[in-house]
């Protein structure tokens, strides 16, 4: 068993509590999901947020869907001029078998254009 990590990220439409949750709770399962992974696998999680979004903790979102034995912290995104508005993003350690290669890393929606490179 190899620890890797795993990368993502989601704009969102509005600061809005509830619509952190959904979509970062979007981002976790699809990171999840597309790496074949498990809240079993996941050894901590990063999220930051770009500095326009105050409503909510984007780990909140992780509680949510009972990941509630994983380290998560919370920071703030640099605040670069021209930057893209309303992201979360995150670093997730895992437990896996597959490859660096094969990691599947996920970039939600106009997010993608963060990382064309690497966005599945």
């Amino acid at each position: 068993m190899a620890v890797r990590a795993v990368r993502g990220a989601v704009q969102l439409e509005r600061d809005e509590a509830a619509h952190m949750r959904e979509r970062v709770g979007e981002l976790l399962t699809a990171v999840l999901d597309r790496n074949g992974l498990t809240a079993e696998d996941l050894i901590s999680v990063w999220f930051t947020a770009t500095p326009d979004l105050h409503s909510d903790f984007p780990a909140v979102a992780a509680r949510g869907l009972g990941i509630t034995d994983v380290p998560l912290i919370c920071a703030q995104e640099l605040d670069i001029a021209g930057a893209m508005p309303r992201v979360v993003r995150i670093l997730a350690h895992i437990e896996t078998e597959l490859p660096k290669s094969a990691v599947a890393h996920v970039y939600l929606g106009a997010a993608a254009a963060l990382r064309k490179d690497i966005a599945q």
